[in-house]
């Protein structure tokens, strides 16, 4: 298992009850893969820098979890498919042992 963080940024065209389930869905999927979530930040709606898809703003989240490598394929294309999510910044955060 190795740690990882996600930072997801979702449309803000859909109001707060949905944007909640859709971070619910982020952490199912991690633990329907076997891997266990160790915490979660919604930070909320904020402005974007630039616009992705014709949206200025959009609810941003970042998840800390652990996760099989062998499993980080499948979770991303998942995440790739919900329509929802403009875009995720995936990073490996374990430390390196020299």
């Amino acid at each position: 298992m190795r740690n990882y963080e996600l930072l997801s940024i979702i449309k803000p065209n859909i109001d707060s009850e949905e944007y909640d389930k859709i971070v619910a869905k982020i952490e199912e999927t991690i633990t329907s893969l076997d891997g266990k979530v160790t915490s979660v930040d919604k930070m909320g709606r904020k402005k974007l820098a630039y616009d992705i898809k014709d949206y200025r703003d959009g609810y941003f989240a970042v998840h800390n979890f652990e996760l099989d490598p062998a499993q980080v394929e499948k979770f991303n294309r998942q995440l790739r498919l919900n329509e929802n999510i403009l875009r995720i910044m995936f990073i490996e955060t374990s430390e390196v042992k020299a």
